[in-house]
Parts: structure tokens; C-alpha cells; sequence
């Protein structure tokens, strides 16, 4: 333990050792800092919410300067986000691409209707998608703005670099 009193921190998490080229971090923060650079939302809109959704992700406001990039499998996406309204009949549809997309996945609810159900208090609408999903984030607003959404995505990259131990098969 007498190398780490001999280090010098250069970045949160990473030390180095003085006049060499070798640094020291734990395995969590580096992939967290690699998972965290790489978000693929999958492209999932179910009404108004996702015109907002697009209109991240097209050139104005950039995602992809964040690492993020929409994705339109399942299979190649970690982050699930549920832009608009989910009624009862659309909810096992949703579960199912949940459940395709590999660990460890996220869940941001994006909107009014899919945080509480919104202004939709019927029968055929479900209140709240954290009912049949776990949700890590919730955007709310009616719909919300791009800007909220990216304010969002970063929230949940500060949520993905405090993470320990989550990225491993042995969990």
C-alpha cells in the first residue's frame, strides 16, 4: 500500500505514479468513463414526446458530441427511452424491448404522460411506465423540451460513473 502515498492524482479516480508513464485507477471508473461516453438510446416513441426525442437528436441541438447515437435495434441499445403516452395495450410491447436489450440497460421516462400518465386519468392508459419498468430517470414537462432531455442523458452518465461493479458478468 506504500504506492498509493507515492501518487499523484491527475484526474478524479486516476492517479499517477511521479516521472512515469503508468497510472493508476480502479477498474470501475474506467469502464463507467467508457460507458459513459457510448449511451445508444434506442428510438422508441409512442406520441407527441418523440417529436421532441427527434428533435434532440438531429443536428441543432447534437447528441452524437456526447457519444450518444440512437439506435433502432434493441440488441444494440442500453438505454430505453419512453417518449409519450403508454396505454395498456402498448406496455407488454414496450416490456418486450426491455427485455432484448442487453445489461446494463437504462430507463428514462421522457414526458408528463409516461412519468404519472398525464392529463389521461381513463382505463386504457397506464400511469406511469415505472409500473412494468424500472425507471432510472424522469423528464417531466408536457412535452419537454430538448434541452431537458439532454439535461436528462447527463444525469444518467453522472448516475453510470458512480456505478460499482454493475458492468461485470458475476452479478
Amino acid at each position: 500500500m506504500g504506492i498509493e502515498k507515492d501518487t499523484v492524482e491527475v484526474a478524479p479516480g486516476v492517479r499517477q505514479i511521479p516521472d512515469t508513464p503508468v497510472f493508476i485507477s480502479p477498474v470501475d471508473y474506467l469502464i463507467n468513463w467508457a460507458r459513459t461516453g457510448s449511451l445508444w438510446p434506442i428510438t422508441f416513441g409512442l406520441a407527441c414526446c418523440a417529436i421532441e426525442m427527434m428533435a434532440t437528436g438531429a443536428s441543432h441541438h447534437d447528441l452524437d458530441r456526447f457519444g450518444i447515437i440512437f439506435r433502432a435495434s434493441p440488441r444494440q441499445a442500453d438505454v430505453l427511452i419512453v417518449a409519450g403516452t403508454v396505454t395498456k395495450k402498448m406496455a407488454p410491447i414496450v416490456r418486450r424491448v426491455y427485455d432484448q436489450m442487453p445489461e446494463p440497460r437504462y430507463v428514462i421516462a421522457m414526458g408528463s404522460c409516461a412519468c404519472t400518465g398525464g392529463v389521461f386519468r381513463t382505463y386504457s392508459v397506464v400511469q406511469g411506465c415505472d409500473e412494468f419498468l424500472p425507471v432510472d430517470i424522469y423528464i417531466p414537462g408536457c412535452p419537454p423540451r430538448p434541452e431537458a432531455l439532454m439535461y436528462g442523458l447527463r444525469r444518467l452518465q453522472e448516475k453510470i460513473r458512480r456505478e460499482v461493479g454493475r458492468w461485470g458478468s458475476w452479478r
